[in-house]
């Protein structure tokens, strides 16, 4: 039997919903060394089901945030809270709103090891109602391709790569950050993730500065998790909104900017604050 060697890290954010499910389901996984937990301001109940599971289980460990620095920030303290756990070799950033199965992460690490440990790996992510969500399997954002798209079609603007049945592992540009396993030394090597994303994004980020280290982005189509989507943002759209926009915005300047003309970036500039308005009333409405 294989020594438990993954770390299991949770940010959370108003997350008391679905949080005590989650770490239920951390604690009884297969092959987890570790668990630490970084909760960013939650108002709710989050922090005391933390505290309780911490004081049943000695693998697991907090950090409470005074206030909200973002989703990477926390995700980097997370791994850094380690400290000297030699043992825990791999990371797996789990969302509190993601629901795992005594074996998902050790299925999802038995894939890396078939990649020689050199690879980012995410999983088959369904909702509640079983559909798949399209941000499992991504191509990299090409924002000037995406608007001339937009122009022909808004469905060939899509960021989403088809389920490809044939193929348990299936390559892709990006996987959703809402459950990622790599190995600790590749996390530290691409610098973890990038502490200027707020909300959304990071995850692609990540991903491109991973495959551009040279290792592999793929997702185990076998390895099917539920997402319950959204929990930590129903609260907030508007801020949601804000900081996905922004994102976005970051992605463009960091990686896209710096091969377009001035013409290319205004015209990006306005199609993602352009649409900001719009996404934030959908938000809105949906809240309601």
């Amino acid at each position: 039997m294989n020594a438990p060697d993954i770390a299991a890290i949770v940010v959370t954010h108003q997350s008391a919903s679905t949080i005590d499910d989650c770490l239920s389901r951390l604690r009884a996984a297969d092959g987890v060394v570790a668990i630490r937990v970084v909760d960013n301001a939650s108002s709710d109940d989050t922090v005391a089901v933390v505290q309780r599971h911490a004081a049943s289980d000695a693998r697991l460990r907090f950090v409470a945030n005074p206030d909200n620095p973002g989703f990477a920030v926390a995700c980097n303290q997370g791994a850094a809270a380690l400290g000297d756990v030699a043992d825990a070799t791999w990371l797996a950033f789990v969302n509190p709103d993601c629901l795992v199965e005594a074996d998902t992460l050790a299925r999802l690490r038995a894939h890396g090891r078939q990649l020689d440990g050199n690879a980012l790996l995410g999983a088959d992510l369904v909702g509640e109602d079983g559909l798949r969500d399209a941000a499992a399997r991504r191509r990299d954002p090409d924002f000037a391709g995406m608007l001339a798209a937009m122009l022909r079609s808004p469905a060939a603007a899509r960021l989403g790569v088809p389920f490809d049945p044939q193929r348990s592992l299936q390559r892709v540009d990006a996987v959703s950050g809402a459950l990622m396993l790599l190995p600790r030394i590749l996390f530290a090597r691409v610098g973890g993730f990038d502490a200027g994303y707020r909300l959304h994004a990071e995850d692609l980020d990540l991903c491109r500065r991973v495959r551009a280290a040279g290792a592999v982005v793929a997702v185990a189509n076998d390895v099917r998790v539920v997402h319950v989507r959204g929990v930590s943002s129903r609260a907030r759209p508007l801020f949601v909104e804000w900081h996905k926009h922004r994102g976005f915005w970051r992605y463009f300047r960091k990686f896209e900017a710096p091969h377009r003309g001035a013409m290319a970036r205004a015209a990006v500039l306005a199609m993602i604050w352009g649409r900001f308005p719009v996404a934030a009333l959908r938000a809105l409405l949906r809240r309601d």
